[in-house]
Order: structure tokens, then C-alpha cells, then sequence
């Protein structure tokens, strides 16, 4: 393979923007969207400047070894690739439970320079309950930031307290833009900022209210972990980069446009600038990331380890396409001009994309917190106007049945969320399937009320789980015709 390398033009660039989540997908997406327009505009003023909060030291050690410079290998299949060098991202900071470089990041969102801070923290790190949206107040490092507000531990305490600064300094607020995957991620952090700021002061977060913007957006592309697999193809490309990112070439960002101290010119770099993100902000998550849960649980119970493994299977593509098409698609509303079916043929398409290794032990991470709004929200909606939810009660069912840690043949796997303890007592406790069905609709953190007494939709729940469990994977993709609405 040849790839086509795009370098960087090492423009100069002061930080506008500061970012909280270091991770892969904010160095594949966010940092190539503001590559673009920094090497467009010959530098300027929207440098990145992210930090990773409480984890992952050594990312922060090896961006400044590489002089924040790193490299992005976009896959369009295994045989096209994309090389590009970003340096967009200016600094790096690590603000860690022990306390360092948190003064320093504080400092430089309270700068007047730093118009908007974005973040990729994840579902849990805005401290939210997946259920209500309201901020959980039994989460240590809440009771923590509570307690503490000056040096905050999580996403929500940082933004507060930089935004208590600049109104102290009597400086304009900067725009909050979340990148996460959930519904209304502007209105989700806005809450989580307001709740906990009104444990400090109650103008403090009435000035909040007033006069930061919190405008949502949307963000596509499928960034894998890192694995020993991908730094090794990169290597003999001739690429030696600790801090390298894999993805695909496919990306979108789409933005809702309110800033009211300015913004980057996005909108010539590929970036969907709209009044309202919502419809497409719903449209991914049940499609796409409702798609990848299903892959997932279903896949990793099948012991299946990539999403393109789990597409060469004609079975899974049926699901899929019965999904979006019979359960996801019919709870959309989009503007005209949207081909839903198109946009199903394309995911297809990307999932196959076996050049990405996009293991589904990482897209099953954190279901708790995901479940609402991929799945959970359409259901309610089919529920309420009679119709399908077959593939949605199995994916239900297969992820209760991965929280037991073990697939159908025995082969242990980590269960990685946030709770996870309380899964482990559910399956200790419960071992008959009505009880366990039961006992996890009950978790009033994951599923709604409404949905969980709905008859139908444990049901629905309860028989995909008995049929998952005595008869496998395979018998419960072809049952699906004859599983209850």
C-alpha cells in the first residue's frame, strides 16, 4: 500500500479553544476539522489546547515529547489510506486526581483568548442519570466538586469554576460544546453546570443560565482503540508514532451555530453549521450507534471480536437493516432531502470496513449509560404507536446476558461500566430469567418507568432473553419474525 500523506504546514496558531478529553476520537475528528482551517487561514486564532482528566498521564507525556505533533491514518478500506500530521493541538494537560497541571488549565480557559471549550469525556463523565438527565449527586467526584469547588475533579466542576472566574475577571463566558454521543449533549452539560453550580451560588448559576451558549452538536467517524495491530501496519509505512490515531476516512460534524464570542469558519472545513441539530443528532444515534450496540452484545455473546467480522455474516446485516428500517427510521423526523434508506446502505458499508479492527468489546463499554438513548427512547415511541421492537427487545436481552462477563460458551470478557457491581448481585441473585429480566427493569438508572411496566415491551424482553439463552445467537436472528411486536 501507497498511502497519500497530507503534512502539516506547522502554521502559527494561538489557543482559542480548549478542549477537556484527550482521547482518539477528539485527536481524529476535532483536531482534523481545526487542521483544516488553521492550514487554510495560514494559522490563527483557534489552536487547541486539551487536557484528559484523571486518566492517561502517559498521552499528555507523549503529545509533549512529539512536540504535540501526531499523525492520523484515515482507512477508507484496506487498501486506501489516508496519512495525515496534525498539529493543531497546541498544548496538553493533564489535570489528574493529584492535582497536576490543573491550576494551568483553569488558568488558560479563564483567558479571554479561549472563546469555546469543547469536550469528549463520554456518557459518565458529565455525572448524569442516564434515566432523568439529572446530575447525580451520589457520585464521589460531584460530592467531591461539591465540596471542593476550586479544584474540581470532573468535566462539569472545571466548567464551572473557570466560568466563575471569567465572571469574577468580568470577562465574556466562553460557548460550551459538547462532542459526546447523546441526545441534547448541549442541554445535558448545560444542566449538569447549572445544577452544580447552584450548590455555590445561586447567581453564579443564574449568570450561567443567562449568558453562556450551550449549542449541541452531532460527530461521526469510527475511531477504534489503539492496538498493537494498528501501530504495527503504521510501522511498516514507515510511521513511528506513539501517539498515531486510526480511523475511517468517512467523517461528519454537524454543529448547532451559537457562539456568541466568535467561532472558527467551520463551515468551509466540512462542518454542518445548523439552526437545530437535533434530527441529526437522533438519526446517528439509532441508526449507527443503536446498530453498533447490537453488534456488539449480540457479536461479543457469538464470540465475535470485529464489527466487520460480525458484517460478513449475512444474519447480522438482516438485523441490522431490520432495525433501522422497522424500529430506528420510523421514530425520525428529518428535514427533507434525508434518505434514510441511503443512510443505512452507507453505515453497511462503513461497518465492513475491515482495515478499522473496531472490536466490539469497546463499543459494548458503558452500556448503562447508552441504552436510554439508543435504544430505549425509540421503543417508548414504537410502543406508543404499535410498532416493531423485536430487534430492540433482543439487543435489550443480549446486553443483559453480556453482564454476566461470560459469552454462551463460557469464554469470560470484562465488563466494563459503571455498574457493574450492581450486574454481578443482579445475576448472583437472581437466576431464574423472569426474576433477572425483572430485577435489571427495575434498574430505574437505565430504564424508564413507563417503559419497564409496559407489558409488551417486557415481554418482548423476557422471550428474547429465553430464546438467546437456550437456543444461541443464531436461533434468536432467525426467530425474529416470529417474536412478539
Amino acid at each position: 500500500m501507497t498511502p497519500t500523506s497530507i503534512p502539516s504546514v506547522h502554521a502559527p496558531a494561538e489557543v482559542g479553544i480548549v478542549h477537556l478529553g484527550l482521547g482518539a476520537f477528539h485527536r481524529a475528528h476535532q483536531a482534523v476539522y481545526l487542521e483544516r482551517n488553521l492550514a487554510r487561514h495560514a494559522g490563527g486564532p483557534w489552536g487547541i489546547a486539551s487536557a484528559n482528566l484523571r486518566s492517561n498521564r502517559r498521552l499528555v507525556e507523549l503529545m509533549r515529547e512529539r512536540g504535540q505533533h501526531y499523525h492520523v491514518a484515515e482507512y477508507a478500506d484496506s487498501d486506501t489510506l489516508t496519512l495525515r500530521e496534525i498539529t493543531a493541538i497546541r498544548e496538553t494537560y493533564y489535570a489528574g486526581p493529584d492535582g497536576e497541571d490543573l491550576d494551568a488549565l483553569l488558568e488558560r480557559m479563564s483567558e479571554p483568548d479561549v472563546r469555546i471549550v469543547t469536550l469528549t469525556v463520554t456518557e459518565k463523565g458529565y455525572h448524569l442519570d442516564p434515566a432523568d438527565g439529572r446530575l447525580r449527586l451520589d457520585a464521589a467526584p460531584i460530592r467531591h466538586d461539591i465540596a471542593s469547588p476550586a479544584r474540581p475533579w470532573t468535566a462539569p466542576g472545571m466548567l464551572v469554576e473557570a466560568l466563575a472566574r471569567r465572571r469574577a475577571a468580568g470577562t465574556p463566558p466562553f460557548a460550551v460544546l459538547s462532542c459526546d454521543n447523546m441526545p441534547d449533549n448541549g442541554k445535558r452539560v448545560h444542566r449538569a453546570a447549572i445544577e452544580l453550580a447552584r450548590h455555590r451560588d445561586e447567581r453564579l448559576a443564574e449568570w450561567i443560565a443567562d449568558a453562556v451558549a450551550f449549542p449541541c452538536s452531532m460527530v461521526d467517524r469510527i475511531v477504534p482503540a489503539m492496538s498493537d495491530d494498528a501501530f504495527q501496519r503504521l510501522s511498516a509505512l514507515g510511521i513511528d508514532d506513539p501517539a498515531a490515531v486510526v480511523c475511517e476516512a468517512f467523517s461528519q460534524w454537524v454543529i448547532e451555530d451559537d457562539f456568541p464570542q466568535g467561532r472558527p469558519d467551520w463551515e468551509h472545513d466540512g462542518v454542518q453549521m445548523v439552526a437545530d441539530v437535533a434530527p441529526f443528532e437522533t438519526m446517528k444515534l439509532r441508526m449507527l450507534n443503536g446498530s453498533h450496540s447490537l453488534l456488539a452484545y449480540l457479536g461479543a455473546l457469538a464470540g465475535i471480536e470485529t464489527v466487520a467480522e460480525a458484517v460478513e455474516r449475512p444474519e447480522f446485516v438482516a438485523l441490522l437493516r431490520r432495525y433501522m428500517r422497522d424500529e430506528a427510521a420510523p421514530t425520525l423526523a428529518m428535514p427533507a432531502g434525508i434518505d434514510l434508506e441511503a443512510y443505512a446502505d452507507r453505515l453497511i458499508e462503513r461497518f465492513a470496513n475491515d482495515s478499522l479492527h473496531h472490536r466490539l468489546q469497546q463499543i459494548a463499554m458503558d452500556g448503562s449509560q447508552k441504552l436510554p438513548q439508543r435504544w430505549l427512547a425509540g421503543a417508548r415511541k414504537q410502543l406508543d404507536t404499535g410498532g416493531e421492537i423485536g430487534c430492540t427487545a433482543l439487543g435489550v436481552a443480549a446486553w443483559i446476558r453480556y453482564t454476566a462477563g461470560n459469552d454462551l460458551a463460557g469464554a469470560r470478557h470484562p465488563v466494563d461500566d459503571p455498574m457493574a457491581d450492581t450486574f454481578a448481585t443482579l445475576h448472583a441473585d437472581h437466576r431464574g430469567s423472569e426474576a433477572l429480566i425483572a430485577a435489571f427493569l427495575g434498574l430505574d438508572s437505565v430504564f424508564p418507568r413507563d417503559l419497564a411496566d409496559d407489558a409488551r415491551f417486557s415481554a418482548a424482553v423476557l422471550e428474547a432473553y429465553r430464546t438467546l439463552d437456550e437456543g444461541g445467537v443464531e436461533r434468536s436472528l432467525t426467530g425474529l419474525d416470529a417474536r412478539t411486536r
